[in-house]
């Protein structure tokens, strides 16, 4: 089968006419769409070169998708939270220590009010397909490993507004022992606030294509790592995407780890209707022998994954996550996704 959508994530938000030029070589590459990653900074500095730089991408005709990139330090990426910076009361709790963590609880309304009016301004502003929610996640407060504790037995949040919301839901105060009662409220609010901000978003911009990219962890019997969308049938099913995506796999893993978990994104998509995703190491790591690219992407081709990206463009060349042949393994994807990509 071939994919329908093959991209790269990209960072290059400052100067629409050097993104213009980076988006004519992703064409070369046989990206038809692209990722922004958005930081804090760039929504609050950048915001007029966004939306320029995202319609340039369209008018080249390229599928543009709103990374909110590291927001809060509650979704993945490296990038620095203003809103951590400006609102320190805010943060998830380590449940054993009681101590504050390096990430925004997304329980409390300063930070919902500011997640929620950064979405509304990105869809009314910016002409994009959709929005990409880029490794939601509770913080690991993390301690040793175990086999039925995977991460470590510490967890978050247990600050006092996910206690106050435990108890009025359950009627007795929040255990600091992860209970099932306690999962099953982390994983709903944790999908309530991404549910919320799909409606809203969709109410302004009716036809945005919201992608979801979990963690691609075992999620099975002796190790998950509760970060709180390790439920992939309960994402999948929520109204929180359209299309249910898992994130990179290590190329020092077997291939079939890389089956495992395409299967599994794609069955729990195709159970609810939705579009599946995965995605490929483009950047610090890179295989052996560069061919293996190849084959991974045939791979994903030949199980129906239909939508294909990479993080980054260019191999993450210039930054301290580079591959160690960062333009080779950006010109090894560039023509694995020639070999698939549907014309």
């Amino acid at each position: 089968m071939a994919v329908l959508e093959t991209g790269v994530s990209y960072y290059g938000l400052s100067y629409p006419e050097h993104a213009e030029q980076d988006f004519k070589e992703m064409l070369r590459h046989n990206c038809n769409a692209v990722i922004l990653a958005l930081t804090e900074f760039d929504i609050d500095f950048w915001f007029p070169n966004i939306k320029e730089i995202a319609k340039r991408a369209k008018m080249l005709g390229m599928k543009v998708y709103l990374d909110t990139w590291g927001i809060g330090k509650w979704f993945g990426g490296e990038p620095p939270s203003l809103f951590l910076t400006n609102n320190p009361g805010n943060r998830q709790v380590s449940a054993f220590t009681g101590e504050p963590l390096p990430h925004s609880c997304f329980n409390t309304e300063a930070f919902r009010h500011y997640f929620f009016e950064i979405c509304e301004k990105l869809a009314a502003e910016v002409d994009a397909d959709g929005f990409f929610w880029d490794e939601p996640h509770y913080a690991l407060p993390k301690a040793y490993a175990s086999i039925t504790g995977g991460a470590g037995d510490d967890w978050s949040c247990r600050c006092p507004i996910c206690q106050k919301l435990f108890e009025a839901e359950y009627g007795y105060p929040m255990p600091k022992q992860l209970t099932m009662e306690v999962k099953r409220f982390r994983q709903n609010r944790a999908l309530d606030i991404l549910e919320t901000a799909s409606r809203k978003i969709k109410a302004i911009r009716p036809s945005s294509k919201i992608i979801c990219c979990v963690h691609a962890t075992l999620g099975t019997y002796y190790v998950t790592e509760n970060r709180g969308y390790d439920n992939w049938d309960k994402v999948a099913r929520s109204d929180a995407c359209d299309v249910f995506s898992s994130t990179i796999i290590s190329w020092q893993l077997p291939q079939s780890f890389f089956r495992s978990i395409t299967q599994r994104t794609i069955d729990a998509a195709s159970k609810y209707g939705k579009g599946n995703q995965r995605w490929l190491m483009g950047y610090y790591q890179e295989p052996e022998n560069l061919d293996k690219i190849g084959e991974i992407v045939r791979l994903y081709a030949e199980m129906g994954v239909e939508s294909l990206f990479a993080w980054t463009y260019r191999g993450g060349a210039g930054t301290v996550l580079a591959a160690p042949h960062a333009l080779d393994v950006w010109d090894a994807l560039g023509r694995a996704y020639g070999e698939v990509l549907q014309r």
